[in-house]
């Protein structure tokens, strides 16, 4: 029989630059006066308070430049190279922080497997090779980069690890999430591409997955691909940064596809048999969405909340700083999580909670 997979420890980490009311109002400045009303009205409605760059934004957000080093300057914002190379050079230093936050110890030397997920940045060596050598991992570590899959590649990257446990029993997989949203920051006087940026934040998840029995079993998962919608989410390579496309009818494909999809996602099971639900905050409206189709209570989704409201959307990150609370929930409970990213495309789990 097959060992099962447990994930013993969840760790997260942001960067030091809180920026979402200067990103709020640098947006804004792009407007026309009679624009920025409805945009702070909108802004102010996303559930949003604080989020965090690894870029140090400037002083002054009517400025000539959105940050303090002076890359991203009006009119003449950075290309996909030189952001290629901010992320070369940031993203290993977050991860870092992230992979230390697991307090590990002498046990780094016991990781046997590194999955890596971002859709963010990309470079060779990569962030798996830079954790090896920053983090004092085995060199002889088995590593995967899980790229450009989005918001839902975390659950990707607990699917992989729970298959590697399951055929040997002796894997430790270290899984890390890392994003650097806020570095494809783009011009534009368009209202809802601005509303879209502003749900963006950078920040860092790692976990340890093992078939040690404490923490968080990971028990099925199941996928689901809207290819009738896969135009209202999208994420493209572009000269000047990656451009997200994040249309206003996602919320609404999202509840038709869960409403139509609830007893193959729940085993069958009735809404009341879950009582833990790590969803994907992509966004305020994304979370009402989730709420109304399979008619949760008014507090299912509170810690989906809360992280949106501390940390915004943090692309594959997000659903991690979520699990981590479920962490704290008593054991033998029955859990649900579910990511929701390009395609459309819905990728949701079963989980119980263990001593």
């Amino acid at each position: 029989m097959p060992a099962k997979a447990y994930i013993n420890r969840i760790a997260t980490a942001v960067p030091e630059h809180e920026v979402h009311q200067f990103y709020l109002r640098f947006a804004a400045s792009m407007l026309a006066a009679d624009r920025r009303r409805i945009f702070k009205r909108m802004a102010d409605l996303a559930g949003i308070e604080h989020r965090y760059s690894c870029f140090a934004p400037a002083s002054d957000p009517e400025g000539p430049s959105a940050d303090l080093a002076g890359r991203f300057i009006r009119g003449a914002f950075p290309g996909t190279a030189e952001r290629m190379a901010m992320f070369g050079d940031a993203a290993p230093v977050l991860a870092k922080k992230g992979v230390e936050g697991l307090e590990l110890g002498g046990g780094v030397s016991r990781i046997t497997h590194l999955i890596v997920t971002t859709c963010t940045g990309f470079s060779a060596p990569g962030i798996d090779l830079e954790l090896v050598a920053r983090c004092g991992l085995p060199e002889r570590v088995e590593r995967t980069m899980i790229g450009f899959m989005g918001c839902y590649a975390a659950i990707n990257g607990l699917k992989l690890a729970r298959h590697i446990v399951r055929s040997d029993p002796q894997a430790r997989v270290l899984l890390v999430n890392i994003e650097l949203c806020t570095m494809h920051l783009r011009e534009s006087s368009g209202l809802e591409k601005l509303l879209s940026f502003c749900l963006w934040g950078d920040g860092c998840a790692a976990a340890l997955v093992t078939a040690e029995p404490h923490g968080i079993e990971l028990e099925s998962f199941y996928c689901i691909v809207a290819n009738e919608r896969r135009d209202l989410m999208s994420w493209s390579i572009r000269d000047h940064g990656f451009e997200m496309v994040l249309s206003g009818q996602v919320p609404a494909a999202i509840h038709e596809v869960l409403r139509s999809n609830q007893d193959a996602i729940l085993g069958d099971r009735p809404t009341e048999a879950i009582e833990l639900w790590a969803v994907h905050p992509g966004g305020r409206s994304v979370l009402d969405a989730v709420e109304r189709a399979l008619k949760l209570a008014p507090t299912a989704l509170e810690p989906s909340r809360e992280v949106l409201r501390q940390y915004g959307n943090m692309s594959s990150a997000t659903v991690m700083f979520v699990m981590k609370e479920m962490l704290k929930a008593p054991p033998g409970q029955l859990g649900c999580g579910m990511s929701f990213g390009p395609g459309l495309t819905a990728e949701t789990m079963l989980f119980r909670t263990v001593s």
